[in-house]
Parts: structure tokens; C-alpha cells; sequence
């Protein structure tokens, strides 16, 4: 009979290898600390996931400022958490406040973003004190393969196209 952190250590390790070997993350990592109910992973993905919706609005305005010539403002990937669970698992809204809790926004390691570039450039903001808490729920199902879902704590208002 496994254990349960034997269970969720599989589900982990799983995971970090769809992450790295057919998702092209780099830079992963487990993350532990005693008041989380079990271990995330955080890590660097080929290209930026998420964009905020008033982040999206944010560069859309730069970019209309900077002119025709101006070109797009890149968007460079950056950390995030990442959360295992498996299919059969029944969590409870109080099970991911308390991950939530737990985490801060950023995970360890991020580039750190300062006021000075915040008030130059208004969506680095997104990546730096506006950023909200996110994981990126990794749902392993019994066949191995795994789905990825975006949870936000709190309310997020939709994307635009």
C-alpha cells in the first residue's frame, strides 16, 4: 500500500517531467514549507503564459504611443507556480486558500521588478506589486497525462481577444 506523501510525490515528479520534457520548462524546482498542504513546483516556461487583463490594456496603450514604427513590447516568460493534483482528488475552496495562503505572488527567484521601472513602464506593475496570486493547476489523470488550468485567488475579470 503507498502513503500518501508516496502518492503525491509520484503526482509531483510527473509533473516536472511533462513540464520539462514536453512542455520546454526550465529552471524547476520544488517548493515545500510546513504550511502548505503539499509540494508545488515552480518554474520558467518558453514563453509568457498569462497576461492581465488591465496589463493587456496597459500595453496596447504603450504601444499606441510608441508609434507605428514602434513595434510590439516584448513580453518576457516569467516563474510560476505550478500546483499537482490528481483527477480522482476532491479539494475543497478551503484546501486552495490555504495554498494560496501560503504562497506569496512570486514565486522564489523571480526578477525582482522596481518602482522606478513600475512608474517608466505601468504593466511591468502586472509582474511586480499588482501581480495577484496565480497557480497553474496541474491535473494528472490515471493514464498519465496531464491538463493545465489557471487558478487565480480572488476574482479576475475576463481576458479581451
Amino acid at each position: 500500500m503507498t502513503t500518501l506523501n508516496q502518492r503525491t510525490s509520484a503526482l509531483t515528479t510527473i509533473v516536472l517531467n511533462n513540464l520539462q520534457h514536453q512542455h520546454d520548462w526550465t529552471a524547476l524546482h520544488p517548493h515545500t514549507q510546513p504550511n502548505l498542504p503539499r509540494t508545488l513546483l515552480y518554474g520558467l516556461p518558453p514563453k509568457r503564459l498569462y497576461v492581465h487583463p488591465d496589463e493587456q490594456v496597459e500595453i496596447i496603450r504603450a504601444e499606441k504611443e510608441m508609434g507605428n514604427g514602434g513595434g510590439r513590447i516584448p513580453q518576457e516568460a516569467e516563474l510560476e507556480w505550478v500546483l499537482p493534483l490528481h483527477l480522482s482528488e476532491k479539494w475543497s475552496p478551503a484546501q486552495f486558500a490555504a495554498v494560496f495562503d501560503a504562497l506569496d505572488a512570486r514565486p522564489p527567484r523571480s526578477r525582482e521588478i522596481t518602482k522606478e521601472e513600475e512608474e517608466r513602464s505601468p504593466w511591468l506593475a502586472y509582474k511586480g506589486s499588482r501581480r495577484g496570486k496565480r497557480v497553474l493547476l496541474a491535473t494528472v489523470q490515471d493514464d498519465s497525462t496531464v491538463t493545465y488550468y489557471w487558478m487565480h485567488d480572488g476574482l479576475v475579470k475576463p481576458r479581451q481577444n
